[in-house]
């Protein structure tokens, strides 16, 4: 989402990081800049004008000018101001020994698909967490609900009834009877908001009695989100956001604005489709993410949820002994494939997702090496060296590739091979370690100009 905004922020800074000293004009070309990246961002233009006039004031004082590195002391202070627009620090929900929770929003929000993400998120957590319908105006609501909920195998609780109040009701006090201690309801949306759909809100609120009232917004539709924010904030006082669809290609507007004009942190964030994107807003980690700072933390979190502690021990332990098999290799990309799309984990990692630039990472290309492996037998993929000229001729039919990318997979396996064994013995790695993948690696390619054309369009 972040993309265009990032690349504009980060140009605008990068003729400041170079200059030894800073004048009234090269930072007022910054500042103009900066505010026409926010303001083509779809950033609300109070939220614009507020945080342009923080920086400059900041960046035009003593200690900046005064300073060794006056445009690193302008890009902390970027930094600084964006992490305070985005909310400043996380901000968690309201638990007790029995948590409701209410999620409110307009229809095709993402409402349904965020209550059972947040329900594996808190269960992850140690949670006991349940789900209760009450959105009756959308006829598949409640059996979408109902497969999520077997899905992650957290119960749904449901009522034959067309009163949501009364649904609430019911639900919450067979959430209770079974032992759980948090419960998310559900509520119904409007394609628009209107009083029947506030009232509704009101009297489900009214009979829930919840500890925390999320409101989930569309990321993807900008301002408007703030505008809808602000209409759900007058009759129900929610106690904060969560974002969904921040993997799509809208410029990130809603995002930077909604906790300036409504006051309301961004709890969670949605990065994707899955049951298992979910995640909890950090505003210092996406401010980061958005000077392409990369964000290590979030980095190593996704390992950790990802790897077991048993695999981690026995592969770091045969990495240290120089070993590297190709089940190693399986295992590897298994845990890597857990963590989400490979673009994203890269741009996580500080500075390559600058180096990377109109890279794309070639995922079917994973595919196909994958298939490689599987296409060994035990034996050789265990002992990689028995692998003579007619096993690779039957690996590459068995995959479907040539037996030159065969053998390309097989001096790779070396390479790297060769380097743990170097690193093992606390020896400086002989071969060059790039800080990014090339754009000639097998599973890299340059965007053409036209897909970035079309790309630039669609945001």
């Amino acid at each position: 989402m972040f993309d265009s905004l990032s690349d504009k922020l980060q140009s605008a800074l990068g003729g400041l990081r170079k200059q030894g000293r800073l004048d009234d004009e090269a930072i007022s070309r910054a500042m103009r800049e900066i505010r026409l990246a926010l303001l083509e961002a779809d950033v609300n233009f109070t939220v614009v004008r507020d945080f342009v006039a923080h920086v400059r004031e900041r960046a035009v004082g003593e200690d900046v000018l005064k300073s060794l590195t006056p445009g690193q002391q302008v890009v902390k202070i970027v930094h600084e101001e964006l992490t305070t627009l985005l909310g400043e620090s996380t901000s968690g929900l309201r638990l007790e020994k029995f948590t409701v929770i209410l999620l409110a929003g307009l229809q095709g929000s993402g409402k349904t698909t965020t209550a059972a993400k947040l329900a594996r998120l808190l269960r992850a957590e140690g949670r006991k967490p349940g789900l209760v319908a009450a959105d009756l105006q959308r006829p598949a609501a409640i059996d979408q609900l109902e497969q999520l909920g077997a899905q992650l195998d957290i119960p749904v609780f449901r009522t034959d009834t067309q009163d949501p109040v009364e649904a609430a009701r019911n639900g919450l006090a067979r959430a209770r009877a079974e032992g759980l201690d948090t419960v998310i309801v559900d509520t119904a949306g409007r394609l628009q908001i209107d009083e029947e759909l506030m009232a509704e809100l009101e009297r489900v609120a009214a009979e829930a009695k919840p500890q925390n009232v999320l409101l989930v917004l569309d990321a993807m539709t900008g301002q408007e989100a703030v505008n809808v924010a602000r209409a759900f904030d007058e009759r129900i006082a929610f106690d904060g956001v969560i974002l969904t669809k921040l993997d799509g290609d809208a410029r990130g507007g809603a995002a930077l604005s909604v906790r300036s004009v409504t006051g309301k942190p961004v709890k969670y964030a949605s990065t994707g489709e899955k049951l298992d994107q979910l995640e909890v807003f950090h505003p210092d980690r996406m401010a980061s993410r958005i000077l392409g700072m990369g964000d290590v933390l979030t980095l190593i979190e996704r390992a950790e949820q990802a790897v077991a502690e048993d695999e981690q021990a026995e592969l770091e332990q045969r990495l240290r002994a120089g070993q590297f098999s190709f089940d190693d290799f399986l295992g590897a990309y298994k845990m890597l494939r857990r963590m989400g799309p490979l673009q994203g984990i890269l741009k996580l990692i500080p500075g390559l997702g600058k180096q990377l630039g109109d890279v794309d990472v070639d995922e079917k290309q994973l595919g196909r090496v994958e298939a490689i492996v599987l296409s060994m037998t035990p034996l050789e993929r265990r002992s990689p060296l028995v692998i003579d000229g007619k096993r690779r001729q039957r690996i590459a039919k068995g995959s479907g590739v040539s037996v030159e990318q065969v053998n390309q997979l097989l001096e790779a396996r070396k390479t790297m091979e060769k380097l743990m064994k170097q690193m093992g013995r606390g020896q400086m790695p002989a071969l060059p370690i790039p800080g990014a993948p090339s754009a000639g690696h097998p599973v890299m390619s340059r965007r053409s100009s036209s897909g970035r054309k079309k790309k630039a369009g669609r945001r």
